[in-house]
């Protein structure tokens, strides 16, 4: 009774409508109907022996409103009528959800059946929490893959990056994130995911046991870029029902430069100009909103905190090139980076983390003060190796030159095991500490 109420209060009597001006190229101009229309508003176009097709207004051009389509085209004629929704895109997640597949609609797609819906509507393009009324970051996060415990301790409602180009195990690393880490729920964005891998990361890569405590947000790259982008909103959008109602989630979003480039499409289809490699200013603009929604959450007015968001999004960097525009806006946005590379995926060491080049912002002050001494003992003997890798590698390292290196050498072998972990194997942060501790208390045995 309480969801039938609900939905007839949003009910509007009023029922605005335009009609189509002209359509070019993925750009659908329209007429009428200006007064209640807004960048970003909803409507329906009438299509010829076609469903209604979905649109979004995304700019205006003197006296016609300009709308994207969130399907094809075909069969939007000059003059069909748009029905104008008269509320914003919404989501009315519950905690049913979990274990299910959804698209960028909050409609499933896993053949599981219908979704039941909540009482609460959750915008899809909710504004962040104000900085002065959310809570600062947990306590550490156990994320039991070792590289990131150690060296990239994470809190809970930290957010972090992970750099990685095409092919270097992204998918893979948030999978074990996915099924091992400590937290109540999981949300997982798949934004311009590959249609082949998509059944294989739900069933393989993710599989039963990481799929019970998660709900998975799909938009393939054949989507429109409006369902692409849509895709990154509705994974927030989700991660904030659930972290309102007290739980630790952990939103994993593969990748952000996806959204990115699905917003560069729709700004270009807009007039926007292009700046840097072709990227609009409202992809700059677009960014943080999307990542800021990740992190702790609201003070409620009693005082209590509502649960958080420990976000971990991925970054495709660009020709492996890390300091390209999308990469270094994220990066500064982000309260750390972890950064794979196709080097150290060559030579079959799998995750592919440079933890020299891995930073988390919240170290050191989330470790004991015995555990900041074992990584840094840890970062000067692989920073040693690194040094002199091309001359050991061809020879050219006479030992007894320096100690340091001897040593760094001698423990190289024991670190790489310690770096290497299985999909399948997990390991704590305490056990993590004590094997590293172990290794650099040893002769490299």
């Amino acid at each position: 009774m309480r969801n039938l109420l609900t939905a007839v209060e949003r009910i509007d009597p009023l029922t605005v409508s335009g009609r189509v001006a002209a359509v070019s190229g993925l750009l659908i101009e329209a007429r009428g109907g200006l007064t209640r229309l807004a960048v970003g508003a909803r409507a329906m176009i009438e299509r010829r022996a076609n469903t209604p097709l979905a649109a979004e207004v995304v700019g205006f051009r003197e006296d016609r409103a300009l709308l994207m389509p969130f399907g094809p085209v075909e069969g939007v004629a000059p003059g069909a009528e748009i029905r104008i929704a008269p509320e914003a895109a919404t989501v009315r997640p519950t905690m049913a959800w979990r274990g299910r597949v959804i698209d960028a609609f909050g409609e499933p797609i896993d053949g599981k059946g219908p979704l039941p819906q909540g009482p609460a509507a959750y915008p899809l393009r909710a504004p962040p929490p104000p900085a002065h009324a959310r809570g600062r970051v947990g306590e550490r996060l156990d994320l039991r893959v070792r590289a990131m415990n150690v060296f990239t301790t994470c809190c809970r409602g930290q957010r972090l990056g992970v750099f990685a180009g095409s092919g270097v195990g992204k998918s893979v690393l948030l999978s074990m994130l996915a099924r091992e880490a400590d937290c109540d729920a999981v949300v997982v964005g798949l934004i311009g995911e590959r249609g082949r891998e998509v059944r294989e990361f739900i069933e393989e890569t993710l599989g039963e046991e990481g799929l019970k405590r998660a709900i998975v947000v799909v938009a393939t790259s054949d989507e429109p870029a409006l369902k692409r982008r849509q895709a990154a909103y509705m994974t927030l959008a989700v991660a904030e029902y659930l972290r309102d109602q007290d739980q630790e989630v952990l939103c994993l979003m593969d990748s952000v430069t996806r959204f990115a480039m699905a917003q560069r499409e729709i700004g270009l289809a807009a007039g926007e100009p292009p700046t840097t490699k072709g990227y609009t200013p409202t992809v700059f603009s677009e960014l943080p909103k999307l990542l800021e929604r990740a992190g702790p959450g609201p003070i409620r007015p009693d005082g209590s905190e509502a649960g958080s968001i420990t976000g971990l999004f991925t970054v495709l960097v660009d020709g492996d090139d890390h300091n390209e525009p999308i990469a270094d806006a994220v990066r500064g946005i982000l309260d750390g980076h972890i950064v794979m590379e196709r080097a150290i995926a060559e030579r079959g060491r799998f995750p592919a983390i440079n933890v020299l080049k891995s930073i988390s912002r919240t170290m050191p002050a989330c470790q004991r003060p015995y555990e900041r001494e074992i990584v840094t003992r840890a970062r000067q003997t692989l920073a040693a190796y690194s040094d002199m890798e091309e001359l050991i590698r061809i020879g050219a390292y006479r030992a007894g030159s320096d100690a340091n290196v001897d040593r760094a050498i001698l423990l190289n072998p024991a670190l790489e095991s310690f770096l290497t972990q299985d999909k399948e194997e997990a390991t704590s942060l305490d056990d993590g500490f004590q094997r590293l501790e172990a290794i650099l208390a040893g002769d490299g045995a």
